[in-house]
């Protein structure tokens, strides 16, 4: 059989569950290296990871012998027992049920790890919720009937 030769590159989004600002700045920085072990000892390449309190946005070479649902549900799973095993966040940590999944071109990389590591500076002009819904509209994705993200706003 021959080679797969690819050249896949995706950002990933997704929230914690019900937006809850859990992830805290003592630890972000922790959760993110554990996030890019998990990528990369699955044999896809980590680009640029970085997020808010409420969510979190990975850019990543894909490796064609997993799916990105695949992937995403594995990066959900063991980072989610990892905040519970390291005792990082008091209250109940959960990643939110689906993701948003958009691709890029070789051409682009500089421009995505940019954008995803000012995040914080970013999200002072634009919420979360604005700067899903632009990207959903820029990557022309027909929402339907699919279920979103809870934009839980509080009190």
């Amino acid at each position: 059989m021959a080679d797969v030769f690819s050249q896949l590159y995706i950002q990933t989004v997704f929230a914690v569950k019900h937006r809850q600002a859990l992830i805290l700045p003592e630890w972000e920085i922790k959760l993110h290296k554990y996030i890019t072990g998990t990528v990369e000892n699955r044999g896809h390449k980590m680009l640029a990871i970085n997020g808010m309190p409420d969510h979190i946005h990975l850019f990543f070479g894909l490796k064609p012998s997993e799916s990105i649902s695949e992937l995403v549900r594995e990066i959900k799973k063991s980072s989610n027992d990892f905040v519970k095993t390291e005792g990082l966040s008091p209250f109940k940590f959960e990643w939110q049920a689906g993701f948003g999944a958009f691709t890029y071109s070789r051409s682009h990389i500089d421009a995505v790890c940019r954008y995803i590591s000012n995040q914080k500076r970013h999200h002072q002009r634009q919420t979360f919720e604005e700067e899903f819904f632009k990207m959903l509209e820029d990557f022309h994705v027909d929402l339907g009937q699919k279920k979103m993200f809870d934009f839980f706003v509080p009190d």
